[in-house]
């Protein structure tokens, strides 16, 4: 199987949560055009997104619902739980603390880190703020995942830069800038103000 577009996996994220509603609703078997429907996409386009990964459903019947929820989440890797860094306890750090969203999807965030020693041994959640200057020897200790970076943009390549050195392969960038990253590692950029700027774009270009 080839490279498969980002844009395919997160439509498969969208499928997932929308059969977990079926299935909550005590549906058995849902069509493609019920997902398209709830999915704001075409029947086509679910047929061809599934299509990447195998045979699923029959036609004329559907997709039986339990089933494609357990093949989507093996797909897309939640089969099994991750564990998290989060580096940065300032405003966004602590709303990704508390969002309880993330554990139902198997991620859990077992380390916050903030350079601030006024909140250094902070509890948050039951979370302790850990001193910044041990995620080295603390990542030897407690190997992650994942990290979330979420702190100013002026700390952000330097802390990414560590990061790497620990092995970590995937970072969660919630800094206002891009990151240099090497071969290998996975960097996804959450620019707020730069979605804000396209939803500006599409009022004014009603």
């Amino acid at each position: 199987m080839g490279k498969i577009a980002e844009s395919t996996v997160r439509r498969l994220s969208v499928y997932l949560r929308l059969l977990e509603e079926f299935a909550a609703q005590g549906k058995g078997t849902v069509s493609s055009h019920e997902l398209a429907g709830q999915g704001h996409t075409t029947p086509a386009q679910v047929r061809k997104d599934l299509s990447f990964f195998g045979s699923f459903g029959k036609r004329g019947l559907g997709y039986p619902v339990p089933e494609l929820i357990a093949q989507l989440r093996d797909i897309l890797g939640l089969d099994r739980p991750y564990r998290v860094a989060v580096i940065g306890a300032g405003k966004i750090g602590r709303a990704l603390v508390g969002y309880q969203g993330f554990v139902s999807r198997g991620f859990h965030i077992v380390l916050l880190y903030d350079n601030d020693l006024d909140k250094v041994g902070v509890s948050w959640d039951g979370l302790q703020v850990r001193d910044e200057r041990d995620i080295e020897a603390d990542l030897a200790r407690e190997p992650v995942d994942i990290a979330i970076v979420a702190t100013p943009a002026c700390a952000a390549q330097a802390l990414v830069d560590r990061i790497v050195t620990t092995g970590i392969k995937a970072i969660l960038n919630f800094a206002p800038v891009e990151v240099s990253h090497p071969d290998g590692v996975v960097v996804k950029n959450v620019n707020m103000a730069l979605e804000l700027e396209t939803l500006s774009y599409a009022l004014r270009n009603r």
